[in-house]
């Protein structure tokens, strides 16, 4: 079984991801064609942009280890673990993916206009993010796995990679607000 919409047709599929890529190009080019001289209150929208993405996607960073967690507990076929494959499915979808997705385009526009990729705090930043990028990577195969019944880890485990977000969370805070190189 796949983690798309048994319903969807892959054109269907083809369509929404040709689709979102138009819509992120579109977003993007208008991002970085803001004349900051003209519109300053233009950065302010966009750092508060970032600010509401990085919440959304660290919300479901935080949420969807700890909904494996209680899947881990339930039976394989049982109505409940049918229950749990929905909920992890949408809340990546619809909450995880495109917040991350805006998240680093309002990022990288702010660490290209504002910073001009400067300061070793940045690059500090942007080593986190990549990390969390690649732990977001993790939680969409674990995600794909549970659908499948095929999930590798114990509900110990991942209570453990529940803390993983959180830890490269109050890293990237740090050494955002304190800059301590």
């Amino acid at each position: 079984m796949s983690i798309q919409n048994p319903k969807m047709t892959p054109r269907q599929i083809w369509t929404r991801a040709v689709v979102s890529i138009v819509i992120v190009g579109v977003v993007l080019s208008l991002m970085f064609h803001v004349n900051l001289d003209q519109y300053p209150e233009a950065s302010l929208w966009i750092k508060a942009i970032h600010v509401i993405a990085i919440i959304s996607w660290m919300a479901g960073m935080l949420y969807l280890p700890r909904l494996f967690v209680y899947h881990c507990q339930t039976a394989i076929g049982t109505s409940q673990s049918e229950t749990f494959k929905v909920m992890e499915r949408k809340l990546l979808r619809l909450i995880i993916n495109p917040a991350m997705v805006v998240a680093w385009i309002t990022g990288l526009w702010m660490a290209w206009e504002l910073y001009q990729f400067q300061g070793a705090w940045l690059h500090a930043k942007l080593l986190i993010v990549l990390l969390l990028s690649g732990f977001h990577g993790f939680l969409s195969a674990a995600t794909r796995h549970f659908t499948e019944d095929r999930n590798r880890f114990s509900e110990k485990a991942w209570r453990m990679f529940n803390e993983v977000p959180t830890v490269l969370m109050i890293l990237a805070v740090i050494v955002v607000i304190v800059k301590p190189f």
